[in-house]
C-alpha cells in the first residue's frame, strides 16, 4: 500500500514514471495511487527526491 504525504509531495511525477505496476497517476497536478495494482516494491519511495512515499 501507498502512502502519499501530500504536505511533503510536489507532484513532480518521479516516482509515476519508474513504478514498474502502474500504480501510481498523476492527475491534474495529483498524485492518486492504486492500491490494487501496487506491488509493495518500494522503487517509487526509493526514488521521490522529497521522502513524500512511504510503503507498507
Amino acid at each position: 500500500m501507498i502512502v502519499v504525504h501530500r504536505d511533503i509531495c510536489a507532484y513532480c511525477g518521479c516516482c509515476v514514471s519508474v513504478c514498474p505496476s502502474g500504480a501510481l497517476e498523476l492527475i491534474d497536478a495529483y498524485l492518486e495511487p492504486n492500491a490494487d495494482e501496487c506491488t509493495s516494491c518500494a522503487i517509487c519511495s526509493r526514488a521521490c527526491p522529497l521522502g513524500a512515499l512511504e510503503v507498507s
